[in-house]
Order: structure tokens, then sequence, then C-alpha cells
């Protein structure tokens, strides 16, 4: 089967793009992607999704981060990188894993893009109904530190921290994903994530 038709990479794939990503723009970046990858593949497993594709979905969904010190831009290039390798999958992750909200104003950072590029992804989410996967990746996100696994409030703290801005509105509907994914699995996610052993900083 050529890499086209595989639309996933293996986690082998995933770990490699992930340390060449790495040697490009060296950060904390890596580390917070270990830490999404395993708290994924943990919860998603438990909530009957397939755990390699949760896996890889988590270590690759910061991708994009490979270009430099970029912000909004590191969605839009971890999307495109990834279509362009043929990994559909996981360039939807790379676009969505920013916006539970499902729009790209409620964005916190630098809006570091070219304005048709910003509505091009506009278009993309437009067109995107949420599934689990997408789901999970947002929740992961938001509890993974580069030191560790963290409540998501702390989490949130963090991101409001270093961002100029961060709505109420999605602050609700990303704490939402921690009660969405309890439910799912019957289980405290952060027990399934790191048996309960959080950190209190990124």
């Amino acid at each position: 089967m050529r890499k086209s038709e595989k639309r996933l990479p293996s986690r082998n794939e995933a770990e490699q793009l992930l340390e060449e990503g790495l040697l490009k723009n060296p950060g904390r970046w890596g580390d917070h992607s270990r830490n999404a990858a395993h708290c994924a593949e943990k919860i998603g497993e438990a909530s009957g999704l397939d755990k390699d594709r949760c896996y890889v979905s988590g270590l690759l969904h910061d991708i994009g981060r490979s270009v430099g010190n970029v912000q909004l831009a590191h969605v839009y290039h971890g999307w495109k990188m990834m279509n362009a390798m043929g990994y559909p999958l996981i360039g939807r992750i790379c676009l969505t894993h920013s916006f539970a909200m499902q729009e790209i104003d409620g964005y916190g950072g630098a809006f570091d893009l070219a304005e048709e590029e910003i509505e091009e992804m506009k278009r993309e989410l437009g067109h995107l109904v949420y599934d689990d996967y997408d789901r999970l990746i947002q929740l992961c996100d938001n509890i993974s530190g580069a030191s560790g696994i963290m409540r998501m409030e702390d989490r949130i703290a963090d991101i409001q921290s270093r961002y100029p801005r961060y709505p109420e509105e999605k602050k609700i509907i990303t704490l939402r994903l921690v009660d969405y994914f309890s439910r799912k699995t019957g289980a405290d996610i952060y027990d399934l994530a790191c048996g309960g052993n959080l950190v209190d900083h990124y």
C-alpha cells in the first residue's frame, strides 16, 4: 500500500515525524505532544476508539510548530503538511484541535497568517462535523503540559497567562470535554491518563 493510501502514519512514522519537526524547531511542544499522545491513547481506548489512531493524532496535532515559533499558523501549516503527505485524518486533527468552539475567532493567540489562509481555514472548519477523535485531541491538548498531565482548569489558566484573549464560551465548551469523556469511559479521565499523578504547571 502506498503512503498516500494509508491515511494514517504508523506509530513509528509519527514518532519520526515529531523528531524531525523538533530538529527544525526544538521546544517544549515535543514533550507536550508526547503527553497528549499518551493521554489520547489511554482515554481513547477506554472510549472505544482506535488506540493507534488516537496515539498518532495526539503525537502530531502540533506538528505545524515544526515551521518555527508561530501561533495560529501552526494550525494551518500542520493541516497542509499532513494533507500533502497523504494523511488527511491527521491533517483534520491539526486543524480542529485548537477550535473547541469550531470557529477561528475564538483563538487566543496571534493571527500570523495571510487573510486568504485564514479564510481557507474558516471554510474548511465550517464544513466539518466534529467526531470523537476531534473532541479527544481537544481534550488531551488541554490537559497535557510539557511536564505532565494537568487538570483542565490549570491548563486553561496557563493558556490564559500566555495569550491575550480566551473567550468565556470557549472555556465552558472546553471544560465540558472532561465530563463528556468521563461519561463515555465511565471513569475519571485523569486516572486513565496518568493514574491521577497530576502536575500543576505546564
